[in-house]
């Protein structure tokens, strides 16, 4: 791998923060510093811990941003959920996100592998 930037997990996890900044748009204003501010960081969080744990020298340094990469889809995907609970998103435009993180997740799930067996 040349650059984080050749990774398809990190191109698939940045169509993922368009996805949230699109959908948390439509949401009430006095939402903005409350769940959009949260989803926001959330999904921004996961493209630069990617990219920031592929400048980190030893694989398991690597793993453990992509860890913290995993942890805020976790936490992004119930805070779709809430969304949902509280009328912001529609049912099926939840689930579009959700499985387009959980292909994010998976991939992750495979770079992980990867960067084991290299140990």
């Amino acid at each position: 791998m040349k650059s984080y930037q050749d990774l398809d997990v990190w191109k698939k996890s940045r169509k993922l923060v368009s996805e949230i900044y699109q959908v948390t748009s439509s949401f009430p204003d006095n939402e903005k510093f409350g769940l959009v501010s949260q989803m926001r960081r959330a999904s921004v969080s996961i493209p630069s811990n990617l990219a920031e744990g592929h400048g980190r020298r030893y694989n398991k340094e690597k793993v453990r941003f992509i860890l913290i990469s995993r942890g805020s889809i976790y936490e992004l995907e119930t805070q779709l959920y809430l969304s949902y609970d509280l009328g912001f998103i529609e049912e099926g435009r939840m689930n579009e996100v959700l499985e387009l993180s959980k292909d994010v997740k998976m991939m992750m799930g495979g770079l992980i592998k990867f960067l084991e067996k290299q140990d």
